[in-house]
């Protein structure tokens, strides 16, 4: 258990050293206002605070920075809210009052709106797929033998596929099979869509077009199609701005892993959990990211888990204020896309 004094004199560190990116000593922290304990006490408050493990001496300094534990104190025991900006809230705010229909639309400028605000990338994972409805599907013809295939979700996300053609399939043939699946597929979740084509479907193009094997095994192929969750980002290259990554090698490698979607999905995956996360460190499971801080938060439609902000930044990062961010961001993007999609 950690006394007042250290306390005081650990979140001291972490706070200058977020702003500052120095290494902190005794007598720097003596020097504050607020302190008035020596500097030969803070020393030993400090050493006993490194042999603890919340805070670690750097190579080049006989000051000391933050550890990985002690950000993890810092976030657990020491934060307390903090009041945004006005000016920042306004930005936010402002989003969701312009008349951004698509959902893709509104996350890539919500990813781009987050980098801007905090200076830091911003990762958002979109819509999980399996779990929106289908609201329409297109199969536009663009040459012989080529289509666009688009699937349009409930909460307006937009799947564009180009497909070959089966050599029988006309345009007549093309027309129906449209038709028919938006009046047997509207509704009906992504997830139970190749059981509902061949439960619901098969029957009626046999009926009503010339080869419906072909169109079928088509359709069949087209369903079979592996969905997964976007990622947007906005700012990838803040980082560069920060002094924990002036190692070119280091950043090469930091950019290498976002840019693996499947790994980002699984690291921002919440499975439907709500509430702020903070991964500091060696907490994120991408080693490339063990220099980082990874804060995300949920948006959901209508009750239901649909994605997830976060924001990277090196493990100094502004955690109150960004906390905030995205708590206000998620908050507002969840209300605007319920009322947009459940209102009627």
């Amino acid at each position: 258990m950690l006394t007042d004094r250290q306390l005081l004199i650990l979140q001291i560190l972490i706070d200058e050293y977020i702003q500052n990116a120095e290494p902190l000593g005794s007598r720097s922290i003596s020097k504050r206002q607020d302190i008035t304990y020596s500097s030969a006490t803070i020393r030993n408050e400090l050493a006993d605070l490194e042999d603890m493990g919340f805070i670690e001496k750097t190579h080049s300094s006989s000051g000391r920075i933050p550890s990985e534990k002690g950000y993890r104190f810092y976030v657990d025991n020491l934060l307390s809210p903090v009041q945004l900006k006005q000016h920042d809230m306004a930005r936010i705010h402002s989003l969701f009052h312009e008349k951004m229909y698509e959902l893709e639309l509104l996350i890539e400028h919500s990813a781009t709106l987050l980098s801007e605000i905090t200076n830091y990338t911003s990762i958002i994972l979109g819509p999980e797929v399996y779990e929106t409805k289908l609201k329409h599907l297109q199969i536009v013809p663009i040459s012989k033998g080529t289509a666009i295939f688009v699937l349009i979700t409930d909460t307006g996300h937009v799947e564009k596929y180009t497909v070959d053609l089966p050599e029988e399939m006309d345009s007549a043939d093309i027309e129906r099979t449209v038709n028919i699946l938006n009046e047997r597929l509207k509704g009906v979740p992504f997830s139970h869509l190749k059981l509902r084509l061949q439960s619901e479907v098969e029957g009626l193009l046999r009926t009503h077009t010339e080869n419906y094997k072909q169109t079928l095994d088509f359709l069949d192929q087209l369903f079979q199609t592996e969905k997964s969750d976007k990622v947007y980002y906005g700012g990838k290259t803040n980082i560069l701005n920060q002094p924990e990554f002036q190692d070119v090698n280091k950043v090469k490698d930091l950019y290498n892993a976002i840019e693996k979607q499947d790994l980002v999905q699984q690291l921002l995956h919440q499975d439907g959990t709500s509430g702020i996360k903070v991964k500091i460190g060696a907490e994120n499971t991408i080693q490339e990211m063990k220099n980082c801080s990874l804060i995300s938060a949920s948006y959901s439609i209508g009750g239901q888990h649909m994605g997830t902000l976060a924001i990277l930044g090196p493990t100094r990062m502004e955690y109150p204020r960004v906390i905030g961010l995205l708590d206000l961001l998620s908050k507002d993007l969840t209300k605007v896309l319920t009322q947009r999609y459940y209102s009627n």
